[in-house]
């Protein structure tokens, strides 16, 4: 996905979009600590037996008023079993904290950015493909919940760690305290530098998850295209390819972070070495008790030893980081369909639709619409036709506002489009499409769908209307039959009819059929057609078609050349002309049928 990507890091990012979880953060965090403080807490007391041990009357827990040595045991034995359960709860309390609130965290992140996507403009999603936005909708967000699972938890510790330990050596043996901490600043700086040389590594590899996700969908929805040209071979050697970068990359991350964990064993083993041999010999001089030195040798491997950790730890914080930027780089991506303030109530529209002066180009920069003027009246149906290409479909999109104008205006009821409501001006229009999209699900789910609350009758009612109610109680489960991934268990002119039922049962005061029976048979197209007949009455109907015998009894006729609207009028009026429509018609019904009329 290529997107803008901003140059700050996106740690203070991610923090800034997790602000309103800032008391769910505090909370794990305050839990991881107090948990890793009762972790640590053992060798002190392992420390404090030894020195019960070996000083017995004199040790310093008798300095508590407890000179009796089985006593002192027994308050040893009682610290230890509470500080035991007490890390135990802790630890159970931080991990259930921290993995609801990856979740959490995980599920408003993919509501977010799923939202997102669908308020961007049409034009973005024609240069994006289906497999890059479910790498960052699924994937990535997955790869940040990983490291707020498991990660966050672990480098609160770390930190704890340090910071509690290092308290403790200073105030027993400050003399060798610093030998533990010596390693410290060189693991910082190696981090650092790790960091700078994985991160674009790192985002490489997420790129081409995407591109992988990417063929991986496209092929899957072009199974039947694959099967019918025998491509299967050469398929999954183009997978293969992807598959082999894919593993290229991450091979090149996993070489240079599998050297941190070494790298970092090798300064800690100096630190704990340090801490042996020369408070080994501040005890044997008697200036460090063999109880504080016990503690030096058991915490310095606790200080030390979850440092060999810190390269899993950080290999998840990257691959979270990488994951973050494509996340936030695309909720950070503005749609330029910016909704308009005015309100349009569904009760309150008519239906009149006018297109003034209008100019239309895409992204690519060649103009499709050029100064189109038209109108069509309240109630009225219009066809719009003309040669592939022509600019009959842009029409449609610019209604709906999948698409902004150029220049000119579009308006509806004499409200300018741009000024209104996105959602109050698609609720006013209903769209039947050459490209039917069912949703995998029932019958009765798919003609609900956008009118969701609609009651059985109204949904039998409308698939009678749309000569649909016959076929689907023939259908093994009737109106529960499920339809299929884009509805493939059903014909093409099943497809369609369904989805006139669909637009039946919304009632829109504007009803656009987009090439509804282009793709049909002769005797489904007259089912169509009589379905179309009895919805239109009463609506604004705007028929995109190429089959001129569909529109003969539209009320106005728009013929479109190149961008440019050439002729309109009705079929008998068009017919009679020498322009593209009477030659379409000729083409259609053939020179014998040229007189108009029959």
């Amino acid at each position: 996905m290529t997107v803008a990507s901003t140059r700050q890091h996106p740690l203070p990012r991610l923090l800034s979009y997790t602000r309103q979880y800032r008391l769910r953060v505090l909370l794990a965090i305050l839990f991881s600590v107090l948990n890793k403080i009762f972790d640590i807490a053992p060798p002190l007391l392992i420390g404090a037996a030894v020195d019960v041990v070996v000083r017995r009357e004199s040790s310093f827990i008798a300095g508590w008023g407890f000179p009796d040595v089985e006593t002192q045991l027994l308050i040893l034995s009682l610290l230890t079993l509470i500080i035991w359960l007490l890390e135990s709860l802790f630890d159970y309390v931080a991990h259930v904290y921290w993995r609801n609130l990856a979740q959490l965290i995980e599920h408003e992140m993919r509501l977010d950015t799923y939202q997102h996507v669908q308020q961007l403009e049409m034009a973005y999603f024609e240069d994006q493909s289906t497999g890059t936005l479910m790498s960052v909708l699924n994937d990535d967000i997955n790869q940040l919940e990983r490291f707020l699972d498991i990660g966050a938890d672990e480098l609160v510790q770390i930190v704890t760690t340090v910071i509690v330990i290092g308290a403790i050596f200073f105030s027993i043996a400050p003399g060798v305290a610093w030998m533990a901490i010596v390693p410290m600043p060189f693991i910082v700086w190696g981090s650092v530098w790790f960091q700078k040389r994985l991160a674009p590594r790192y985002i490489a590899v997420r790129e081409q998850v995407s591109m992988l996700n990417h063929h991986l969908a496209n092929n899957l929805g072009g199974i039947a295209t694959i099967k019918s040209f025998t491509a299967e071979a050469q398929e999954v050697q183009r997978i293969e390819q992807q598959s082999q970068i894919y593993r290229s990359r991450n091979r090149s991350a996993i070489i240079l972070s599998s050297a941190f964990s070494p790298l970092i064993r090798i300064l800690i083993v100096m630190g704990f070495v340090a801490i042996i041999f020369f408070g080994g010999e501040l005890a044997l001089n008697g200036e460090v008790e063999l109880g504080a030195y016990s503690v030096l040798i058991f915490m310095t491997q606790r200080l030390l030893w979850p440092l060999t950790r810190l390269g899993e730890t950080f290999d998840l914080y990257q691959r979270a980081m990488a994951s973050t930027t494509r996340i936030l780089d695309l909720l950070k991506i503005e749609s330029k369909i910016v909704d308009g303030e005015q309100s349009l109530p569904l009760e309150t529209v008519r239906g009149e639709v006018t297109f003034d002066d209008v100019y239309f180009a895409y992204t690519n920069g060649q103009a499709v619409l050029k100064g189109l003027s038209l109108h069509i009246p309240a109630g009225a149906t219009a066809a719009i036709v003309g040669a592939t290409g022509a600019g009959k479909s842009t029409v449609i999109k610019l209604l709906l506002r999948f698409y902004d104008v150029t220049q000119g205006r579009i308006l509806v009821d004499g409200y300018d489009v741009r000024n209104l409501h996105v959602a109050d001006l698609r609720s006013a229009i209903g769209l039947v499409s050459q490209d039917v999209f069912l949703f995998h699900g029932t019958v009765r789910e798919n003609i609900a769908y956008g009118t969701f609350d609609a009651a059985m009758d109204d949904i039998v009612n409308a698939a009678k209307i749309a000569e649909a109610h016959e076929f689907i109680m023939q259908l093994p489960q009737g109106y529960d039959t499920i339809v299929g991934e884009r509805g493939q268990k059903l014909s093409g002119g099943q497809r369609q009819r369904i989805s006139i039922a669909r637009a039946v049962l919304k009632d829109p005061p504007v009803l656009i059929l987009d090439e509804a029976t282009s793709s049909v048979d002769n005797e489904t197209e007259a089912a169509i057609q009589r379905s179309l007949e009895k919805i239109a009455v009463g609506r604004t109907t705007i028929i995109i078609a190429h089959r001129l015998s569909t529109i003969r009894n539209a009320d106005r006729i728009f013929v479109l050349e190149d961008g440019v609207l050439t002729e309109q009028g009705r079929h008998e009026d068009l017919a009679q002309h020498d322009g593209l429509y009477a030659a379409l018609w000729r083409v259609q019904t053939g020179d014998k049928l040229r007189a108009v009329g029959d």
